[in-house]
C-alpha cells in the first residue's frame, strides 16, 4: 500500500478536532488499517520559509488508524522542541507522512546511500551509556549534508556532547531504512474537503 494524501488530510482532521476541543476519536478515517512504522511531521510556512513544527514516529508496526491519530498528536502538541501547535497556525501548516519500510542492518556506520535512506542508530556516548537517534531519508539530501556531516548532527541530536571521536563512531550500530512519504497543506486539505462535499451535493441532487 502507498502512502496517500488522504493520511495527511486525516491528520489534519485529527489536529483541527483537537484544537477545537473535539473528541479525535470521532474522526473517521478513509482508507485501509495497514500496519507500517510511521512518522508524521508538521512544517510551517513563514514569509515564504519552511519550519519544522514537530516530528515524532515509531519503528514499530502500528495500525495506521490509530498509529497516525496518535502521531497527529504527539507530534504537534508534545515534541519537546517546540511548543505545542495551536489553532490559529493552521492554515500555515504542512502535513507529512513517512511511512518506513525495507529496514536493513548496514555493515558499518557509513553503509547507507544520502537521499534513499533513512538511518536509526545506536551508540555509546563519552559516558558509556547507550543512546538512539534516527533521521528520515529526506533529512541529509533537504540539508545538504554529507555523510559524516550527517552523523555528527545526529550523534548530537541523540544526546553525544562534546568531540566525536573514532571510538564513539566505531561503536554505531547503523540500521537504514526508507520511506513512502507525502505533504499536503492546509490549502489542499480545504480543497479535498471542498470536493468531497461537493461530491455529496452532486449525488444528493442525483
Amino acid at each position: 500500500m502507498a502512502v496517500s494524501k488522504e493520511h495527511c488530510r486525516y491528520c489534519f482532521d485529527v489536529l483541527s478536532a483537537c484544537l477545537s476541543g473535539e473528541s479525535t476519536r470521532d474522526v473517521v478515517p478513509r482508507f485501509p488499517d495497514d500496519e507500517y512504522p510511521l512518522f508524521v511531521s508538521w512544517h510551517k510556512d513563514v514569509d515564504g520559509e519552511t519550519h519544522l513544527r514537530g516530528c515524532i514516529g515509531n519503528f514499530s508496526g502500528l495500525r495506521l488508524h490509530e498509529g497516525l491519530r496518535k502521531y497527529a498528536l504527539i507530534s504537534s502538541q508534545n515534541d519537546t522542541r517546540f511548543n505545542p501547535i495551536h489553532k490559529g497556525e493552521l492554515p500555515q501548516l504542512t502535513c507529512e507522512v513517512s511511512l518506513l519500510t525495507n529496514f536493513e542492518d548496514a555493515k558499518d556506520y557509513l553503509d547507507w546511500t544520502i537521499g534513499k535512506h533513512g538511518i536509526w542508530i545506536e551508540f555509546t556516548n563519552n559516558y558509556g551509556a547507550r543512546r538512539t537517534a534516527t533521521f528520515l531519508p529526506q533529512i541529509a539530501k533537504e540539508q545538504g549534508w554529507s555523510k559524516m556531516e550527517t552523523l555528527d548532527h545526529l550523534l548530537h541530536k541523540g544526546g553525544h556532547v562534546g568531540k566525536i571521536t573514532d571510538p564513539v563512531l566505531e561503536s554505531i550500530k547503523l540500521t537504514r531504512y526508507q520511506s513512502d512519504k507525502v505533504s499536503l497543506t492546509y490549502d489542499e486539505y480545504l480543497d479535498l474537503i471542498n470536493k468531497e462535499q461537493r461530491q455529496d451535493s452532486k449525488s444528493l441532487d442525483a
